[in-house]
């Protein structure tokens, strides 16, 4: 076997996902078609539970630096006044960070990819293109163009991920077919440089709710903007596109005088969700999994999600032996979730494209009035290897400073009160050791919210809760849901992590 994985697509979706693997000493195959990363924007937003697992993989620090706090969205009518409040949080989140970020794509890729260099089992293969996989029980056989030489290359892999977007070649392969939720748009991007400051433009993201043409206001990082118009039928995508026929949509907000454009693009928006992303050894995240509108900012975070999940679960599958129901959890805790904030944004979409916006909110949020808070909007999270549903672990400083997750590294943790440890059998104290990193009670500020009146919690790598004990017999069921070593068969072999 040559690689141990192989990711197609190094946008931030795959080059996470080499970073989780990477760290982990895992042997990682990437091929990239295109030579570099692209220069110009594309996502803008992603939120605290996607900084968490830039913290994991040690990037988020230098990610902060480039980064603008989001304050909120706002949904407003043509004459400007509010129907869906928004705001976020301004102090840092349960999770550790803030609750939303704004970002230029390009710094993004940029840091993920230095922080590649760290990993020596990491070999990144740019201008190559996959055009062939065949799978069996120990492995796939990988085919690729490596079109800086003109040559065809091969490699023997135990698994491979597509993280290649909406024309994925890896999910052809898997042959699913695709869930259409509805919404399908198109719509002018325009980013732009302001030349000087424009304080009127405001620091809130803004939905413009106008029949005649809906729009989106974005505040980026430093002085980057973003409007993104509906297209109306008949309007030629071409056409539209062009400067000169783009500063007259903006002209009520911006003048060429005040600023000048980085980048136009027509782009249809759609609304999918793969039906299987998996097949045996094959696997898709990211847009090759779902295409959702971007009313809600999740098209990214939502593939850097799968990536965090189905990270460990081959992480523990290459060191501890394959493990097939083990990776079928990946499709049953992600698909729900992913379709879940589609669904949402479509609901949103509507709001942003009626002619009556007061029916629409209702529609969209029965409960809600016009200028009402949006609350409790983020869609639960499936099921996980758990009766009860997965929840999202809070993430404390420990007393020296630290945040927990500095602390354990990406793998299980066992949080234990100190009285509960000190009671526990000898052997389960072992056990416990041998599968987590166990941080007292006492070590933490706030610990109490991670253990709400148990003795102990297990918590996953991806930072979601596995169970939480309040006796001994309790504390081994949990721990027993925690892969184990297991006979490899074929080529996989278990293989301890240094």
């Amino acid at each position: 076997m040559q690689h141990d994985v192989a990711i197609i697509g190094l946008g931030p979706v795959g080059a996470t996902l080499a970073n989780i693997l990477g760290q982990a000493g895992i042997d990682v195959l990437v091929l990239e078609r295109e030579p570099e990363a692209y220069h110009l924007p594309r996502a803008v937003h992603f939120d605290d539970e996607v900084m968490r697992t830039f913290q994991q993989i040690g990037v988020a620090k230098t990610l902060e630096q480039v980064c603008r706090f989001n304050i909120g969205m706002r949904f407003v009518d043509p004459e400007g006044g509010i129907l869906l409040d928004w705001p976020r949080p301004r102090e840092t989140t349960p999770l550790g960070w803030r609750s939303s970020y704004r970002f230029h794509q390009p710094d993004l890729e940029r840091i993920l990819r230095q922080r590649l260099a760290a990993h020596p089992g990491v070999t990144r293969r740019t201008r190559c293109e996959a055009f062939f996989l065949a799978q069996d029980a120990d492995g796939v056989d990988l085919r690729w163009e490596d079109m800086a030489r003109g040559r065809i290359e091969r490699a023997r892999v135990r698994y491979v991920v597509g993280c290649d977007g909406a024309r994925s070649f890896v999910r052809r392969f898997i042959e699913t077919g695709m869930e259409d939720l509805g919404f399908h748009e198109r719509w002018l991007v325009a980013d732009i440089l302001l030349k000087g400051e424009k304080p009127e433009l405001g620091d809130w993201s803004l939905q413009h709710c106008d029949p005649a043409r809906p729009a989106t206001y974005i505040r980026g990082p430093q002085n980057r903007r973003r409007w993104e118009l509906t297209v109306l039928p008949g309007e030629d995508s071409a056409e539209i596109a062009r400067p000169e026929n783009v500063w007259p949509l903006l002209a009520r907000w911006i003048t060429p005088e005040e600023a000048e454009i980085e980048r136009t693009a027509v782009y249809w928006f759609h609304s999918l969700v793969a039906t299987d992303w998996q097949r045996d050894r094959l696997f898709i995240a990211g847009d090759a999994a779902h295409q959702t509108p971007p009313f809600m900012g999740q098209g990214m975070c939502a593939g850097i999600r799968d990536v965090a999940n189905l990270g460990w679960k081959l992480i523990h599958c290459l060191t501890r032996g394959h493990d097939p129901a083990l990776l079928a959890s990946y499709t049953s805790e992600r698909r729900p979730n992913a379709r879940d904030y589609i669904a949402t944004a479509v609901r949103l979409g509507g709001l942003i494209n009626t002619r009556d916006p007061a029916t629409a909110l209702s529609h969209a949020f029965p409960r809600a009035e016009g200028g009402a808070r949006m609350e409790a909007i983020y869609p639960p999270i499936g099921p996980g290897l758990m009766p009860e549903p997965s929840t999202l672990t809070a993430q404390p400083r420990l007393t020296d400073g630290r945040r927990l997750d500095d602390s354990v590294g990406y793998g299980f943790a066992l949080v234990v009160e100190d009285g509960f440890w000190e009671g526990l059998p000898a052997d389960l104290r072992r056990d416990a050791d041998a599968l987590c990193t166990v941080v007292p009670g006492s070590d933490m500020q706030g610990g109490d919210a991670l253990l709400e009146g148990a003795g102990a919690a297990v918590i996953r790598p991806d930072r979601y809760l596995l169970g939480r004990a309040a006796s001994a017999q309790a504390l081994r069921e949990v721990l027993g849901r925690i892969p184990r070593p297991a006979a490899a068969s074929g080529t996989d072999r278990a293989r301890q992590i240094a």
